[in-house]
């Protein structure tokens, strides 16, 4: 990682979440449809409060526990106002591609589906494998885009039928600024990134998190270009930074004094947090494959940006779209078709 530039970015963070107020969502999402991931708590949860507020048609909760969707959703009707017609709690796992997938058939039943805001994420140092990779890796990057891709031919049919730009928005972290590289770096033996990713000896969990959100960035950057070079209707791909907010996703380090401290001084709420998710999924095609920041297109860690990060990201983004091929064989060709 770059010293200077993971101390700009994570300082402009912690003043961000200090002394910025992100603006109130506004815009008219009548006749939307909105799927989000991990909607039933936090961040997602918030958003989903807004998109309700908005007036989206229809919201889709895709979460792991039906159980606790089927709460929430009593709770946002309750505090909207909305008819129970317009919130649908679908299960999703995203540490299962089974599960991945079968959303997705779902989905594309649906009349119409303008924007995805995949919300669900992991934050942990504990290291175990999930599918065929690290959990992390899994949960916040191969599922991601998976469910991306698969997505990507009903989002693109709802562009032709209505004439509409939809979205797509992966929630992102300041964090991917002190994100190490050493794992995702050229491999002189020939070992693949995943491959690294997936040792246990050499992972630095501690640091797993903010890596998985630089693996981000360097897939929604490469994926927006082919989407934009793309013969076909476009669709929108960005990644909203909502800065550190009072969440559950940091609960493993939460009984700690000094995060607690911190939390209490710096962190947004999470309503505030949930307004820069939203705004990612309002954003215009000036955020196409931009990181999004108090609400505006920022620059990311200069790892992203530069010779070196882009060639890391093509090399990661042909292992990420070759294993989602594997998975999902034939989905791929929509990425660039």
């Amino acid at each position: 990682m770059a010293v200077l530039s993971t101390i700009e970015g994570l300082s402009s963070s912690m003043i961000s979440s200090i002394f910025i107020q992100l603006p109130v969502p506004n815009a008219d999402l009548t006749g939307h449809t909105i799927i989000v991931s991990g909607s039933n708590q936090g961040l997602g949860f918030e958003a989903s409060r807004h998109i309700l507020r908005l007036g989206a048609d229809r919201l889709i909760m895709a979460v792991r526990n039906i159980e606790k969707g089927e709460a929430a959703r009593s709770e946002l009707l309750q505090s909207t106002g909305r008819e129970a017609s317009t919130i649908e709690v679908w299960e999703l796992d995203m540490d299962s591609y089974s599960s991945v997938k079968s959303f997705a058939a779902r989905a594309a039943t649906l009349p119409r589906l303008d924007a995805l805001l995949a919300n669900a994420g992991l934050a942990t140092e504990t290291f175990s494998m999930s599918e065929d990779n690290e959990k992390t890796v899994t949960v916040n990057v191969v599922s991601t885009f998976l469910l991306i891709v698969l997505l990507l031919p009903k989002l693109r049919e709802c562009a032709s039928k209505y004439s509409t730009i939809p979205r797509v928005s992966i929630v992102n972290s300041a964090l991917h600024y002190m994100a190490p590289t050493k794992e995702i770096e050229p491999d002189r033996a020939g070992k693949t990134i995943f491959e690294r990713l997936n040792d246990e000896k050499s992972a630095i969990m501690a640091l797993r998190y903010p890596l998985s959100k630089l693996l981000v960035l360097f897939g929604v950057r490469a994926m927006a270009d082919r989407l934009e070079r793309s013969n076909k209707p476009l669709v929108i791909l960005n990644s909203p930074n909502p800065s550190w907010c009072k969440s559950q996703l940091m609960r493993e380090s939460s009984d700690s004094v000094g995060f607690r401290v911190g939390e209490r001084l710096i962190a947004r709420s999470t309503e505030m947090g949930s307004r820069a998710l939203v705004h990612g999924v309002l954003s215009g095609r000036e955020s196409s494959g931009q990181y999004l920041d108090d609400c505006a297109v920022k620059r990311p860690s200069c790892i992203v940006t530069n010779e070196k990060g882009a060639n890391i990201q093509e090399a990661f983004f042909k292992e990420l779209m070759d294993k989602i091929e594997a998975i999902a064989p034939g989905s791929v060709a929509s990425v660039s078709g």
